[in-house]
């Protein structure tokens, strides 16, 4: 709806450009007036309701009706805004537009979560509303804002169901333990480090992230896990609290070598295929090779993730180990041959589904995107502080890792083949 052009010229009679922004301007007038009038608008509303609610033997009973209105200082965009909140005889009109204890509105806290999500510390945040709205919010409010996350709802967009919405639905304890799917085609794990103190020291420990795909092609975080040092049991209480949380199967795990996971997910889920990376296993044999090798040490090995099937790799893994280039750099045939039961499933698959699986870039773009976030805090407090910065990375971040998997109509139809009854319907 555009507004009309004349409304505009009167609005802006005798006032210059400069006078349009800051704690006079013609904004917070604005913001005033709207939200006046839609609080007014509510009243009558809420009067009417009541009116028609009314029991049939109330008739000698006075109506509820205005009783003039309270002053409230509410923190807007724009800046400090003084509201004549409306007030009834009987004390039950709650408004929705600012309710009786709120002194933000909602978008001011949304802003605030924005900058914080994307790195800025509470000081940058408290110099940037200064600078641009020109009042001062102080470091404990923006700490209490950002606290909100941990303690209460968000609201879901208006018909959403997607299962990525619970990133905006739920606060940080009710997302981590929120149900999870039957069943995911395909999941991703790996982790990124970040320095939190415990205990009077601060130490490195490692956030475990596990992005998987759904059955339509979208992709949802599964969760957020916090251990100073991964092993089989550190695996086995994450798949655990999968199975918890309501995941019966997952078709295929691709990870980073991540130490004792293949025994606890054959433990958890023992149908599970668990694909490691091809592109980190190849990553981890050119830090053996000198630079003038190589080029020649990546075509030597493309021959072995390319080949047909799993005796054509066992035979051009042979035929490296037997070459110069392996006995100038015996490190790398040995790391090969110690991840070849993770290896070797990527080769049963058709080339749509190896392209998926063929790395694990998916979640580290989606790491790189926290580490962006979390790079300007020296450490955390705790692991719930850590745990609410990465959940608003997630979430300021959603429309981009959410996306739907590229090729995922030919991926799905060779996946639903291979599993047969296991693949979920969407």
């Amino acid at each position: 709806m555009s507004i009309d052009k004349d409304l505009l010229d009167r609005l802006m009679e005798g006032r210059s450009a400069g006078d349009l922004f800051g704690k006079e301007g013609i904004l917070s007038e604005l913001t005033k007036a709207l939200a006046e009038r839609a609080l007014t608008t509510e009243m009558e509303e809420h009067l009417g309701e009541e009116r028609a609610e009314e029991a049939p033997g109330g008739e000698n009973r006075a109506p509820n009706r205005r009783n003039g209105s309270s002053q409230k200082t509410v923190t807007t965009d724009s800046g400090k805004v003084v509201l004549d909140i409306p007030r009834d005889r009987n004390g039950t009109f709650d408004p929705l537009l600012i309710a009786k204890y709120q002194r933000r509105f909602p978008e001011f806290d949304r802003k605030i979560i924005s900058m914080y999500a994307r790195g800025m510390t509470t000081r940058e945040i408290q110099g940037h509303i200064e600078e641009v709205y020109g009042f001062e919010a102080s470091p404990s409010l923006i700490s209490a804002i950002t606290e909100a996350v941990m303690e209460f709802k968000l609201v879901r967009a208006s018909g959403s169901n997607s299962p990525g919405d619970c990133l905006k639905a739920q606060n940080v304890t009710a997302w981590q333990n929120r149900p999870l799917e039957p069943c995911y085609p395909v999941v991703f794990m790996d982790a990124i480090r970040v320095n939190i103190r415990s205990d009077g020291a601060v130490s490195n420990k490692a956030v475990f992230v596990a992005l998987a795909i759904l059955p339509d092609g979208t992709r949802d975080v599964l969760g957020l896990w916090f251990q100073a040092n991964e092993g089989a049991k550190f695996w086995a209480k994450v798949l655990n609290d999968l199975r918890n949380r309501g995941v019966q199967d997952i078709l295929i795990a691709v990870v980073d070598g991540l130490k004792g996971f293949p025994q606890a997910i054959e433990a958890a889920f023992p149908q599970t295929q668990v694909q490691t990376c091809i592109v980190h296993l190849l990553r981890h044999s050119m830090s053996f090779a000198s630079y003038k090798d190589r080029k020649a040490v990546a075509t030597a090995l493309k021959a072995v993730y390319t080949a047909v099937d799993a005796e054509a790799a066992e035979a051009a893994l042979a035929e490296f180990e037997d070459s110069d280039l392996a006995a100038r750099y015996p490190a790398i045939a040995p790391s090969w041959r110690r991840a070849w039961n993770e290896v070797i499933p990527f080769l049963d698959y058709p080339p749509a589904v190896r392209r998926l699986i063929y790395t694990t870039n998916a979640i580290e773009a989606l790491n790189s995107k926290i580490r962006r976030a979390v790079r300007t805090r020296g450490h955390f407090p705790s692991d719930e502080a850590a745990a609410k910065l990465v959940f608003l990375a997630l979430n300021a971040t959603s429309t981009e890792w959410k996306r739907s998997v590229r090729e995922w109509h030919a991926v799905k139809s060779q996946l639903a083949i291979m599993f047969e009854d296991r693949f979920p319907m969407a």
